[in-house]
């Protein structure tokens, strides 16, 4: 099991710090990116839409498959999310906005937005044969920056939907803490109590 995916950098969440020149020019970079990428995706045709389709049923079967594992391989984290929706770029752009007000870290864990599958995923080449190509979920404490499926934290949700996630906590109180921190710039934010599987996944 490949450990250093799930490194995180903490980060103090209670300060807010003057942005730095790298920050603003990655934050521009994937804004632009973003944008570039959209034009391209509208342009899909009927074998975009049968990958995303497809890739849609692989994600539902991962999470199903993950809840049906042993019970002793699942911890109960709380998770902090400051918004969920259907489109990948609003929400890329809300997170970027989100690193710079609170100087939060982005954490993709080598993860991109495929248009052509409609999937957040890891490149086709990456070392993790297994999951190249496809979303590996984030599941470990850490105060980083990401997004993630919804239905990897809550069973009752709708295919597919993405959960800026903006922390995951062992202690309730931690959470709270966050959550009135993000609340102040996107008053939707919400917590939850996730029961999410920590197990091995190769």
């Amino acid at each position: 099991m490949n450990h250093g995916r799930f490194h995180y950098l903490f980060v103090r969440k209670s300060t807010i710090m003057n942005y730095s020149c790298t920050q603003i020019v990655i934050a521009a970079a994937l804004i632009l990116f973003c944008a570039s990428c959209s034009n391209s995706a509208s342009s899909g045709n009927d074998k975009a839409d049968t990958h995303a389709k497809s890739d849609s049923a692989k994600v539902k079967v991962q999470a199903d498959s993950i809840q049906n594992e042993n019970p002793g391989d699942f911890a109960d984290y709380y998770v902090v999310i400051a918004d969920t929706g259907m489109k990948y770029q609003p929400l890329l752009k809300k997170m970027v906005n989100l690193s710079l007000f609170y100087s939060l870290n982005i954490d993709t864990m080598n993860r991109h937005y495929n248009f052509e599958k409609d999937l957040i995923a890891l490149a086709d080449d990456d070392p993790d044969e297994l999951y190249a190509g496809e979303y590996y979920p984030r599941r470990y404490p850490s105060t980083t920056l990401s997004l993630e499926y919804l239905q990897y934290f809550q069973n009752k949700t709708r295919e597919k939907t993405i959960a800026l996630v903006t922390g995951i906590y062992e202690k309730e109180s931690s959470a709270d803490s966050a959550l009135k921190l993000i609340q102040a710039k996107e008053p939707h934010g919400y917590k939850m109590k996730s029961h999410i599987y920590v197990g091995c996944m190769h």
